[in-house]
């Protein structure tokens, strides 16, 4: 379920992003600087869950330009004869954290992942791992510290990563497993505190894209893939937490 969508009225067709829910904030700073290189490119974004978009793609949505959380889901697309091979591409690997409100009595940087299990910790969100990378990261890292039998009763899980973060800013949960970029957000590091997962406990998320074959504005999604590439590009991103070695 698509969560966000930011269009701009154009005479031809916008350039239709489908994005990973943690690009949200991200995405809306690289959208600016995009768009003052290519002024002529309109962009619309829709976000959600990444397995969510694979599934509406197999079944032909209408978007340019796949953004997923898990580089597998492009690759199945380009294997389906769904995309271009061409195109693929690696833009971010992401980092999972644990998120709590600034004002939490929860002592998350002294308990790290034990947090999980403190007695004010009643409900825990993470995205749901049927169809969210970020999702799947945090019940691996959950099952490989023998925590996730003992939370199973208290977890919630959002449809997406930015479902999942709503859940802990608005109270409907104490403490969340979220992306390392919405954490980074101004929005979410004003409003609360967060502690970086190992990435040793999950399998790399890495994140990656590819061009649609029934793309209808090809060029605008070759120029904002090259864009996300590109030294400006990686900067905004870096700022969200996404990080590529070698970029």
């Amino acid at each position: 379920m698509a969560l966000f969508t930011w269009a701009q009225a154009a005479s031809g067709p916008s350039l239709t992003v489908a994005a990973a829910a943690d690009l949200q904030f991200a995405l809306a700073e690289v959208k600016e600087a995009f768009q003052r290189r290519h002024p002529a490119i309109p962009v619309q974004f829709t976000f959600g869950s990444s397995g969510t978009f694979y599934t509406q793609l197999t079944q032909q949505a209408p978007y340019d330009l796949f953004l997923s959380a898990d580089l597998a889901y492009p690759k199945k697309l380009v294997a389906a004869g769904l995309a271009d091979a061409s195109t693929l591409f690696l833009y971010s690997r992401g980092r999972l954290v644990l998120w709590v409100p600034r004002n939490s009595p929860i002592p998350l940087d002294q308990l790290g992942l034990k947090a999980l299990l403190h007695p004010l910790a009643r409900r825990v969100a993470m995205a749901n791992p049927r169809h969210a990378p970020y999702g799947r990261a945090a019940e691996e890292a959950l099952a490989k510290t023998g925590l996730l039998d003992a939370l199973r009763p208290r977890l919630v899980f959002g449809e997406n990563i930015s479902q999942t973060a709503q859940f802990v800013q608005t109270g409907n949960a104490d403490i969340g497993l979220l992306a390392l970029s919405l954490a980074k957000a101004p929005v979410l590091q004003q409003a609360g505190r967060y502690w970086e997962i190992p990435q040793a406990l999950h399998a790399p998320l890495d994140q990656g894209g590819v061009i649609l074959n029934r793309a209808r504005n090809r060029t605008g999604a070759l120029a904002f893939r090259q864009f996300l590439v590109d030294p400006e590009g990686v900067a905004i991103l870096r700022r969200y937490g996404f990080i590529v070695e070698g970029r």
